[in-house]
């Protein structure tokens, strides 16, 4: 059995990054699928370039692959040592495609193409792209355009800039770091092959007033210090609306209230999270002055004890 060097199939380096290796895949495909190319040796070629891209695309594959080092020229006779795979996991589909005794000794049988098929059909690469969105279209949900820059690959084989709109829904109660499933919007495939998916990886704009932690909403709230001291019921904002909630007497800053449901909805919903934060008057007139004197002789209080000072 014949080493193959997939490096040196697709044209790039050892150190290749995944957009350098994806680019190389993209122009050579192009170049040899049997479809459209004129290489006496076409078909062969695309074979090799679809096996060198399957190994080198995942990072498990290429990270077991890249064990045997640079040592191993192409075409020299091989057999992996025992024992060289544990450690990684090369189980499931390999995709559509039919591949050599080489990659067959190392990661196993993948699916082969189909029969009867008509040639190479080839499905599109997954895709994903990251948007943003306010906390408020997570909370109700919404209907958003958005326009996404996505490289094209241009009759020469070389990448262009593109860009595509697209409507999409943002499904009421997503979390940030969610995925929105947009099928056959991806990468065309190649010879009639099916379009790969878009995935949009949602991000939460910031927001002046809450943050969200999963589906739980975080609310810093100033009050003054008698509410603080007394209690008083005071008007919160939520996503919903605005809610009353009673402060407890005695409270201090950092003390955190639950408004139970009020977070992002959900099975179950998140809850929206009140942290209190006293804010004190200013000191700016005699007044102001002689009143915070007067709470010092009345109200003495040494908030340091503590820390034994």
């Amino acid at each position: 059995m014949e080493f193959k060097d997939y490096y040196k199939i697709l044209g790039v380096a050892r150190d290749a990054s995944q957009d350098e290796i994806k680019r190389a895949y993209r122009r050579l495909a192009r170049k040899y699928h049997p479809d459209v190319s004129d290489e006496p040796d076409a078909e062969e070629r695309f074979k090799e370039v679809q096996e060198a891209y399957e190994v080198l695309k995942d990072p498990e594959k290429r990270k077991a692959y890249d064990q045997f080092g640079a040592n191993w020229k192409a075409g020299q006779e091989f057999r992996p040592p025992p024992g060289w795979e544990q450690g990684f996991s090369f189980g499931g589909d390999f995709g559509v495609g039919e591949f050599s005794d080489f990659f067959e000794a190392l990661f196993g049988r993948g699916r082969t193409r189909r029969p009867g098929a008509g040639g190479f059909r080839v499905r599109g690469e997954d895709q994903v792209a990251r948007i943003q969105i306010s906390l408020e279209d997570a909370y109700r949900g919404a209907t958003q355009t958005i326009t996404l820059n996505v490289p094209e690959l241009g009759p020469d084989g070389r990448i262009l800039a593109g860009s595509r709109t697209l409507n999409v829904r943002i499904p009421k109660g997503i979390t940030e770091g969610q995925r929105i499933r947009l099928a056959g919007q991806g990468a065309p495939g190649l010879g009639g092959g099916p379009a790969g998916d878009l995935y949009l990886e949602v991000s939460f704009r910031p927001h002046p007033h809450f943050r969200a932690d999963k589906r739980d909403i975080y609310l810093e709230l100033p009050i003054t210090p008698w509410e603080a001291a007394l209690g008083r019921p005071v008007t919160v904002p939520t996503l919903g609306g605005p809610v009353e909630l009673r402060i407890p007497a005695g409270s201090q800053s950092g003390r955190k209230l639950r408004l139970k449901g009020r977070g992002l909805p959900g099975d179950p919903p998140g809850d929206q999270y009140v942290v209190l934060k006293i804010v004190t008057p200013p000191a700016n007139t005699e007044a102001a002055r002689a009143f915070y004197e007067r709470m010092a002789q009345e109200l003495p209080m040494n908030p340091r004890a503590d820390l034994g000072v």
